[in-house]
């Protein structure tokens, strides 16, 4: 037979998981110094930058 599971306990400690996954990521993002904050904004701009300007069609205006 198979082990017996309670699945209460089961779905708080996934929750309990989750939470924890979430705050880490909260701690990554927020923990941070202006410094690092302000380079990791200027990369992302660079890169966002590096490929709007080698897609094959403009955005045009849309004034609709």
């Amino acid at each position: 037979m198979g082990e017996i599971v309670n699945l209460r306990q089961v779905r708080k400690q996934k929750a309990r998981a989750e939470k924890e996954r979430q705050a880490g990521e909260n701690r990554a993002l927020h923990g941070r110094s202006k410094a690092e904050k302000t380079r990791d904004r200027l990369i992302s701009d660079k890169a966002e930058n590096f490929v709007a300007g080698h897609r094959r069609e403009r955005p045009e205006d849309q004034d609709d």
